[in-house]
């Protein structure tokens, strides 16, 4: 990351410009694994407590407590630097993948779903290579680090299944369809970042939220969904209070990412939130005193030697390294400038 795409990035008033790197990546990683480890708890609660199965809904819910809480950080449309149109694709693919990951939750129990979206930091590394902006090349020992880290999660998630997954085909295809759209969503993100480094996390947040709302109505209105959801919500008010505590949580652990993915980059942010979803599942078993088996220990090892391996080129990253790096950079300047004009005459289209 350069010093101009660094310049002005903070989180939540906290400056992170003028940090080191590990810092950088404390910060940010502390307030996604915080946002989202709360709300993995409100989604069990109120998808398999309550038996509320309303993804679409919840997501549009979720996207006006957003546009809420970005007016209370003082941010207004005159701060964007980047037209709506950029924003239209990022959108559909955010709601898409938002509204899908939740409402697969009515067909697939929480192990299944994780096994499946465990896997999201591969696709997403094989995307960089095609987004116009990033084409990005991973050295073969961060991909060996991806697959190590998927396979300790997934062996630590069947382990936590005490009986075979709930696997239905509608789960199956809605948790898929995600995984598709998390392909292009933290890469497209990465990709705005890097052709307009002025942009902030939560101009990010708030074009991507309005444009992408509409979106949302199309499912719910196709699928009825949407009376369904409010005669029941509207029978059950506390479910609003629930939905607004998550949304606020997951508001932190969004701005997170966003703050991840411009300083490091949308493949190690999805390492970041792989490794939350072994988190989720260590803690449920260190507060319910659950046991540990074999399986447990050799999908936690295989987790720890991924994110130590992913870790390390960057410990031993040289000066001369660095600058090439720089300078490889700075030679692509233009290259990014025609890049993000591509981009914006595409979404033109859409």
């Amino acid at each position: 990351m350069t010093g101009a795409e660094e310049q002005g990035r903070t989180l939540f008033g906290v400056s992170l410009t003028d940090r080191p790197r590990w810092q950088q990546f404390l910060i940010c990683a502390s307030g996604f694994f915080f946002g989202y480890l709360v709300n993995g708890v409100c989604e069990e609660y109120v998808y398999n407590r309550l038996q509320f199965s309303y993804g679409w809904y919840f997501t549009f819910v979720q996207g006006f407590v957003y546009l809420a809480l970005i007016r209370l950080q003082g941010f207004t449309m005159k701060q964007m630097v980047n037209p709506w149109r950029t924003y239209v694709r990022l959108s559909a693919v955010l709601m898409g993948s938002n509204g899908l990951t939740k409402g697969s939750l009515a067909f697939l129990n929480y192990p299944a779903q994780i096994m499946f979206k465990s896997t999201k930091v591969l696709p997403v590394m094989i995307m960089g290579a095609f987004i116009p902006g990033l084409r990005r090349k991973y050295p073969f020992q961060e991909y060996v680090s991806a697959v190590m880290l998927v396979i300790g999660l997934i062996l630590f998630t069947l382990a936590d299944a005490q009986t075979s997954p709930n696997f239905s085909m509608m789960g199956v295809a809605m948790v898929s369809g995600a995984l598709v759209m998390d392909a292009f969503l933290g890469n497209l993100q990465e990709a705005i970042f890097k052709m307009n480094p002025e942009t902030t996390q939560m101009e990010m947040l708030f074009c991507s939220t309005v444009v992408g709302l509409p979106f949302l109505a199309v499912p719910m209105v196709l699928t009825g969904e949407l009376m369904t959801a409010w005669t029941s919500c509207s029978q059950h008010l506390y479910v609003y209070a629930v939905l607004v505590f998550e949304a606020m949580a997951t508001f932190v652990g969004q701005v997170s990412v966003l703050s991840l993915i411009a300083l490091f980059g949308a493949a190690t942010t999805a390492m970041v939130t792989t490794a939350r979803k072994a988190v989720t599942l260590l803690l449920s078993y260190l507060i319910f005193t659950k046991p540990l088996t074999e399986q447990h220990v050799t999908g936690l090892l295989l987790i720890t030697m991924a994110i130590v391996l992913k870790l390390l080129p960057e410990n031993k990253e040289g000066g001369p390294r660095r600058k090439a790096k720089k300078m490889a950079r700075s030679d692509d300047d233009d290259n990014q400038r025609g890049s993000r004009e591509l981009q914006e005459e595409n979404s033109a289209l859409v």
